[in-house]
Parts: C-alpha cells; structure tokens; sequence
C-alpha cells in the first residue's frame, strides 16, 4: 500500500537535525569496509599491509633498508622499519603533533606534495589512521632528532600526548615502531592472523624492492621465522614463478629505465606451459586489472616478435601475423612502474590510469627485447617456435569454439544435461555444478526451481593446466559449462553476459570430490577469472554427519560442531550419528535442507587476494611437475581436515 504524502510520520522526519558530520575516525569506525574491503580475514590482513607499506615507502624513498613485522602469541603485531621515523614536530594548526595528526587524521600524510616522498603506494593518507581506529590498541615508538618519542592509543583515542622518553643509544638508528592489536569488536569473525597470508605478501613486496630485507617472525609458533631479500628484484621474481615449470629459453629478460615520466622494470621468461602469467605493478600495487603499462607491454611485445619472426623467416609472409595470445602462452613476466603521480581507478587501484606510461613501457619493451632477441638467437628461435606453435592449436581450437558458439550461444539450445531455472533473471539465479548423476538427481528433486539450476559433471573433468585450448574446448564436461554459463571462454568471455551470478561448486566431502572441484576451479581461474573477481563462484558447504537424537536429526558440518552438539544435547552415547560419504547419501529433502535452502545453507565465496599467488598456487597442485606439489603437502598437511582414511 502506498504511503499518504500528505501524512506525517514522525519516525522519518528528514529535516536539518537528520545530518550526521562523522568527526575525527567516526567515520572508519562506523563503516571499516569502506577503508579496508571487509571485516574478515581479508581485512584483518589488510591492516599489516597498511603499515608495512608505510615502511616500504620509505625504502622506495631510499631511506629504509630493513622491515621486521613480529606475530604475537595475543595476534598482536609489530612492524619496526630503520627508516627516518615519522614526524614528531608540533602542528601549530591542530595543537598536536604530527605523529598524533598522521594517525588520527583521515588523509594527513607526506606523500600529497611530492616533497616527503617522490615515489609511493599509499597516496590518500588514510592508512595508518585507519588502522589505529580499528585497533584495540596502537602504540607508537618513533626514533628520530636524537631521541625515542612514544605514544598510545586506544581504539583510535591517545591516551596522552606524544612524550620523548630518552635519548637515541650509541649506534642506535632512526625509525618507526607501531604495534597494535586488531580490534575484536570490529573484527568479529577472527582475529587470529594467518602466517602463510602474511608471508606471500612479503616475499612479493621483497621481489618489488631489490634489496630490500624483510623478515617476518611468528611468535605463536615455533620454526615460524622466515626473511625475504632479493638483490634479483623482479628477475628473482620472474625465477619463482617459473620454478615449478620447464623454461624454455635460459635467460630471464630484463630491463630497467628511468625517464622523467617515471621508472619502469620489466623481466620474463617463457614456460612450456599454456598459461600466461603476466603480472602489473604501479609503486608496489598489485594492478591485476592492468592499465596503461599492461596495453604498452603487450603492444611492443606483439610487433616485436612478430617482426623478428618475419625478419629471420620464421614467421611465412603469407601467413597471418602471430597474435597476443600467441606469444604471451607460456609466459611469465612482471612489469613493475614507479611514478610520482599515479592515477588510479577508484580507491581499489586495481588498474593504472596514466596515459603517458603507455608509451614509456612500449618503447622501452621494443628496444631491449628486439636487443635480446638478435643477442640470443638460439634462445629467440625457441620463444618464436613457442608461439608458433600456440597459433597452430588456435587456429584448430577456432573449429571447436565456433561449434560451442553456435550450438549453445546462438541459439536457445542448452546443454541437455543441465536442469535450468525459470528465472531468467541472472542476480536471483544460481547454478549448481555437481558432482555425478546421483548427487544431481537429488539436487534436481531437491532445488527450487524458479531460480536454482544443475548441472551435474559426469566424472573429472580435464585438468587444463596440461592442456591446450584445442584439447580444453573439446572435453565435453567442459563445452556443457560454458554453455551453461553462456558467456564465452577466454579472450571472448564477457561477465556481462553470464546467465547466473552465482555458481556453486557442490562436491562431496572426500578426496575425489576436493580434486574434481580444484579441476573446476583451474578451469574457472583459467578461462573466466572475471566470475571469481566479480564473486559470483562460491563452494557448498554440504553437512558431513547426521546425529539422531531422541528421534529429532541434527546435521552438522565438521568434527568440532559434532562434539558441540553432542555436549549440546547431552547425548551420553546415545546418539547414532551417520557421516556421509557423498552427497548421492542424501534424499532430496535432506539436500535441500542442509545445503541449497538459502535460509540455512553456508556458502564459502571464491577470492583470489594474489593473483601471483593463485597462479603459483595451481601450477603447484595441478602442474606437471611432482616435487612443487610434494612440498605443499608436507608444508600443509597439519592444516588438513577431515581426509578420507
């Protein structure tokens, strides 16, 4: 019904005393996730990267050698950097200091006029205040002038004015030390900090920064300690990532400039792989939707090999000119700018906006890698025939992907196997990937038709790390996705069109189930990595047992929840409790109950924070080669539940 415009509501009176000016922090405190993405575990991480990249500002300023971030057995943290300590002179506009000012002032910082710093990552000057609002408790040691200044404060209020509490030791360097402990009020899910998180983002900001020594110390657990340093910079970078597959030329590119507009590094090797990994940096942030450098490096890389290519006869002058795909198959690369002012797109700066770098990495690209090529010709005959070799699988994957696209995706034909929802709308619809016909028929009986569709796998699907695109388009487990999917496959692929932004991944709980999903995920993380960066994937969380109790059934969902419920109901042994094996255990209603009605069902969402960690991540577990995957199980294995005895 509607309202009557002409009747007053007391409860929603809009009028002058309605507007709030949130004060001071206020702002961070009532809405964290504006400032720092959730408040989850992505944010709580967030908060270290904060203050780490102040330090690592000071290093890219040249005045910081050493970073050392210190894991406390409450998950409290310490980051002690040998930088010039931040500022401790009085503010006469604000009556404070300025250390005071730096950490309870949104967008107070060094780094807006180009004086205290010429090249950073953090230019909006909210970190480290933000990190103080949302602390439990921040305290501050600054060694500079001659003296050790210190200060408190708690959640985001000082709880007295900065004090200089004695003089700097013989020997002693200048520098800042903050600690804090994220704020349990805030953070409600967990606190508790994640060592490996921590320390593959300080490995990648050590490659960054040549030189730079980083040294991460976990006091919650013994033989935690690890020190990154890397005087190879990003071509120790290019190495790493390389390391679990076979290069196909011997020496890593390199090049490294410095022009008015700013500097630009570039390093890369080719793999016998059929994936590229190409990974962007502007000041040490992670520009994983690319930009300006990106568009440069692949212009010069394309014209580049193609003229060597041409020139050296490789390349036929009837045949058509390799493209991009072409030549960045297999490729590992890290292009990394420094500027003064960078633009970025949005607060995220996920994509490097300045036109100018476009042409500064494109003309630097083209010089040293047609240097490198004619240096090298053995090593250059073997990236070309790599690309040679790439068209062709394109040219016979062009059959297969125009079949797909107009079997499915011109016509109103789906594939026959998927059980599609009437809702045609895709933010309300979501798509079930099962595993297997049985577990499939349940979930066909079990699922609200209106907006839940099903596709059921029939058996692992291809594992497309050790495939080419001809061989990926041509599995039939795979065409059936994508066209249920509807939006195209790799270069092609357009989220705009994807019939469902929700994809759920639902196998069974045991170890073919675990590897039938991580096939899936490769696929997705492969192929369609803007579903996984937009959020529509996520995975279900089926019920592991059913406890029977006084003729009332409990599921639940892992071995701590059990012993939970058990206590819960004081079961004293006489309880039956059913763990199920598979998903095709459970009739349609139980199916639907547990892990399809949205009322109850928990949903785990698929993020990729690192794009250089997934990819070293997948090439690892489902690569070729053995040892890189037997080391992340022994590296992982007391982090393993519930495998199958």
């Amino acid at each position: 019904m509607a309202a009557n415009p002409t009747t007053k509501n007391t409860k929603s009176a809009y009028d002058a005393s309605s507007i709030q000016v949130l004060e001071g922090l206020e702002a961070v405190k009532r809405r964290p996730g504006m400032y720092i993405g959730s408040t989850g575990p992505r944010g709580l991480h967030h908060l270290v990267g904060e203050i780490v990249d102040n330090s690592i500002d000071e290093a890219l300023a040249g005045y910081c050698s050493e970073v050392q971030v210190t894991v406390h057995p409450d998950d409290s943290v310490t980051v002690i950097d040998d930088g010039r300590g931040m500022p401790v002179g009085k503010m006469a506009k604000y009556g404070k200091s300025a250390t005071e000012v730096i950490l309870t002032t949104l967008h107070a910082g060094g780094k807006f006029d180009g004086q205290g710093y010429k090249v950073s990552g953090g230019l909006h000057g909210v970190g480290a205040s933000v990190v103080n609002a949302l602390s439990e408790w921040l305290e501050v040691e600054v060694r500079r002038e001659g003296h050790v200044w210190g200060q408190r404060y708690e959640r985001g209020f000082p709880k007295g004015a900065l004090t200089k509490d004695r003089k700097l030791k013989k020997g002693e360097g200048t520098g800042t030390t903050i600690s804090f402990k994220p704020d349990p009020e805030v953070f409600t899910e967990t606190v508790e900090l994640s060592f490996d998180t921590l320390s593959r983002r300080f490995r990648e900001s050590a490659f960054l920064n040549k030189g730079l020594k980083i040294r991460l110390l976990d006091e919650r657990e013994e033989d935690r300690d690890v020190t990154y340093q890397y005087d190879g910079g990003i071509r120790d970078f290019v190495e790493h990532i390389n390391e679990a597959k076979d290069p196909v030329h011997k020496t890593v590119f390199y090049l490294e400039r410095e022009e008015e507009v700013g500097d630009v590094e570039v390093a890369m090797q080719w793999n016998s792989g059929f994936q590229d990994s190409v990974f962007t940096f502007a000041n040490n942030i992670n520009t994983h939707e690319g930009g300006a450098h990106l568009s440069g490096f692949r212009s010069a890389l394309s014209r580049t090999v193609n003229a060597y290519a041409r020139q050296k006869g490789l390349l036929k002058e009837k045949e058509e000119s390799l493209t991009g795909d072409d030549i960045r198959e297999g490729l590992a690369a890290v292009i990394s700018v420094k500027l003064s002012e960078p633009q970025f797109e949005g607060q995220t700066k996920t994509k490097l906006g300045n036109t100018e770098v476009k042409g500064l990495v494109e003309s630097a690209t083209n010089r040293y890698l047609a240097e490198f090529l004619e240096e090298r010709p053995g090593e250059a005959k073997a990236i070309v025939n790599k690309a040679l070799q790439a068209a062709r699988a394109r040219l016979a994957a062009r059959t297969v992907r125009e079949k797909i696209r107009k079997g499915y995706l011109e016509s109103s034909t789906l594939p026959g196997k998927l059980a599609d929802c009437s809702s045609k709308d895709p933010a309300r619809s979501e798509l079930y990937i099962v595993e297997g016909d049985s577990a499939g028929g349940s979930a066909k009986q079990g699922r609200e038709r209106n907006f839940q569709a099903i596709l059921p796998l029939r058996g692992k699907i291809l594992n497309v790390e050790k495939a080419n695109m001809n061989k990926v388009l041509s599995n039939v487990e795979i065409q059936a996705m994508i066209s249920a999917i509807g939006a195209g496959v790799g270069e092609t692929f357009e989220v705009e069109q994807v019939r469902y932004n929700k994809i759920v991944l639902m196998t069974d709980a045991d170890v073919d189930g675990s590897h039938i999903r991580t096939l899936v995920l490769t696929f997705l993380f492969r192929n369609m990595p803007e579903l996984i960066e937009a959020g529509y994937v996520y995975i279900a969380q089926p019920p592991l047992y059913k406890v029977t109790h006084q003729r009332k059934d409990y599921y639940v969902y892992n071995d701590r929840e059990l012993q939970e419920t058990l206590t819960r109901l004081n079961a004293n042994g006489n309880a039956n409790i059913g763990r199920f094996k598979g998903l095709g255990e459970m009739n349609p209603i139980q199916l639907w109950e547990t892990t399809m009605d949205p009322q109850n069902r928990t949903l785990l969402q698929v993020a990729v924070e690192s794009a250089a960690v997934a990819d070293e991540l997948f090439t690892a577990l489902m690569g070729d080669k053995v040892e890189p995957r037997k080391i992340f199980i022994e590296e992982n294995a007391r982090e393993v539940k519930n495998l199958d005895a």
